[in-house]
C-alpha cells in the first residue's frame, strides 16, 4: 500500500483558487512601494544563526524557540529565515548598498519561518513583506515609512484598522526606564510567567509586550517610557506626529507598544485590524539605528515595517475587500476531428504567442463536450475548428456572453479576438 503523505503541520498550500488573490496582493504591496521610490531585494531564506541571533536578541521568543536551526555537512550552524530586517541589512552592509551615499530605499516579501504554535492567522512558514529605509534619522521618514503602510492598506480598500505609535527611546534613556522596569515588576515576578522572569535581567521591555493574560494585567500599570525619554527622543516623536497630522493619518498614542525585537529604538507603531481578536496587527514596525553598525557596516540609521499576507488577506476576506479577477482563458478552443486538433496545436501556439490566453481540452471530442467545457472555463469567445472550417482555412469565433458568432480567416484571428 504506497504511503499517504500530508502537509507538515503550521504550513499551508497555496492552491490555484486561491494564488491568484495572493498574487493580487503581493503585486499591489510592489505597486505602492514603487511609488515610494522603494526597490526590491530579495535575500536567501537561511543565513548563519548568529545573524539573527546576534540581530533579533537572545532573549526574544524567536531566537530563544522559534528558530529552525540547522548545522550543515561541515558543521556550520544556519537557520531558515524567521524575519527579513536582519537579512536586508545584512546584504546592504555585505554588498555596500550605501556606497553611493543617501538614502537606501528597499523592500522584500517571501517565505519566513518559526516554529510556534499554528493558530488562525499565523503559521510556521508564513508569508511576508516589508521595507526598510537606511540612511537617514529625519523623522519625516518615520512618518513616510508609516505613510506607506497606511497607503498599503487603504489601497487594498480596508478599511476596519487604527494606526498606534510609541516612542521606545534610545540608549541614552532606556537606562533609566530599564531600572524603572526592574523595580515594578520585581515584586510581581512570582505572579508572572517563566519567559518575563529569565527576561526581566537582560531586556525588562519585553515584559510590556508578554500576551499571558496574568503578566498583562500587571504590565498594565507600569511605568510609562514616554515620561522618561531625553529631549533628542521628545523631539524626534513629536515631530513625527506632526508630520503625520500634516499627512491626515489618523493615529494614537500607545505607550505599552515596544515591538519584540530588540534592534529597535525611538519610534515604534503598528497598524491594528479592529475585526481580529488577539492576533489582530497587520503591520509592524520602528526605528533600528544602531543595526547597521551591527552588522559591521557604518552607523547608518534605519527603520522598517513588516506584514504578514495570511493575516492581511484574513482581514480582506472579513471586510469583502476586492481581490482581483480570477483568471479565466480568453478563448477556448473547440476542434472537431483529429485534422481540426493537429491544426489546433499550430493555432494556439501562435496565439499563445501574441500573449492571448487560450485553453484546449484534448480529453474531449464531442461538440457538446466541449462547448459545456468552454462555458465551465469563463472563457470570453470559443473557436471552433472542423473540416469544412479547416478546408475553407476559417475558424468560427462565437462569443460566449452574447451568442453572436462569425467566420474568420485562421490568419486573422488575433485581430478580430476583442470582445464585442
Amino acid at each position: 500500500m504506497a504511503t499517504k503523505y500530508s502537509i507538515p503541520r503550521g504550513t499551508y498550500d497555496i492552491l490555484p483558487d486561491i494564488s491568484y488573490r495572493r498574487i493580487y496582493v503581493e503585486q499591489m504591496f510592489y505597486k505602492i512601494a514603487a511609488t515610494f521610490n522603494f526597490k526590491q531585494i530579495v535575500t536567501p531564506i537561511f543565513e548563519r544563526s548568529d545573524v539573527f541571533e546576534r540581530s533579533v536578541g537572545d532573549t526574544s521568543d524567536i531566537v530563544q524557540k522559534e528558530m529552525y536551526r540547522f548545522t550543515d555537512k561541515k558543521g556550520r550552524k544556519f537557520a531558515l529565515r524567521p524575519e527579513g530586517t536582519a537579512s536586508v541589512v545584512r546584504s546592504y552592509v555585505e554588498n555596500n548598498l550605501g556606497m553611493a551615499g543617501g538614502a537606501t530605499r528597499l523592500c522584500y516579501s517571501g517565505p519566513m519561518f518559526r516554529y510556534d504554535r499554528p493558530q488562525k492567522g499565523r503559521y510556521r512558514q508564513f508569508y511576508q513583506y516589508g521595507v526598510e529605509y537606511l540612511g537617514s534619522d529625519d523623522p519625516m521618514v518615520d512618518a513616510e515609512i508609516i505613510a506607506l503602510g497606511h497607503r498599503y492598506l487603504t489601497a487594498l480598500g480596508l478599511k476596519n484598522f487604527k494606526l498606534e505609535i510609541n516612542s521606545i527611546g534610545s540608549a541614552n534613556c532606556a537606562k533609566d526606564y530599564d531600572a524603572a522596569l526592574v523595580d515594578y515588576f520585581t515584586p510581581h515576578l512570582d505572579a508572572m510567567c517563566r519567559d518575563c522572569r529569565q527576561r526581566i535581567d537582560k531586556n525588562p521591555k519585553r515584559l510590556l509586550d508578554c500576551k499571558v493574560a496574568s503578566c498583562k494585567a500587571i504590565a498594565k500599570d507600569a511605568p510609562n517610557m514616554l515620561e522618561y525619554l531625553d529631549d533628542d527622543c521628545k523631539t524626534h516623536f513629536t515631530a513625527v506626529q506632526r508630520y503625520l497630522a500634516q499627512m491626515g493619518i489618523p493615529f494614537s498614542v500607545n505607550p505599552t507598544i515596544v515591538r519584540g525585537l530588540d534592534y529597535y529604538n525611538k519610534t515604534a507603531f503598528e497598524f491594528i485590524d479592529t475585526n481580529l481578536g488577539a492576533q489582530n496587527t497587520l503591520i509592524g514596525g520602528g526605528r533600528y539605528n544602531g543595526l547597521v553598525a551591527q552588522f559591521g557596516g557604518k552607523d547608518v540609521p534605519g527603520i522598517g515595517f513588516a506584514g504578514g499576507f495570511e493575516r492581511l488577506m484574513l482581514s480582506m476576506e472579513t471586510e469583502g475587500c476586492f481581490f482581483g479577477e480570477e483568471p479565466r482563458p480568453q478563448i477556448y478552443f473547440v476542434a472537431l476531428g483529429n485534422a481540426a486538433k493537429v491544426a489546433a496545436a499550430g493555432i494556439l501556439y501562435r496565439l499563445r504567442s501574441q500573449g492571448i490566453s487560450a485553453e484546449y481540452n484534448v480529453e474531449k471530442t464531442s461538440m457538446k463536450a466541449q462547448m459545456k467545457a468552454a462555458d465551465k472555463s469563463g472563457a470570453k469567445g470559443v473557436l471552433i475548428l472542423g473540416d469544412d472550417e479547416l478546408k475553407d482555412n476559417v475558424v468560427v469565433l462565437k462569443w460566449l456572453e452574447t451568442g453572436k458568432q462569425k467566420r474568420i480567416k485562421i490568419d486573422n484571428i488575433a485581430e478580430e479576438l476583442h470582445p464585442e
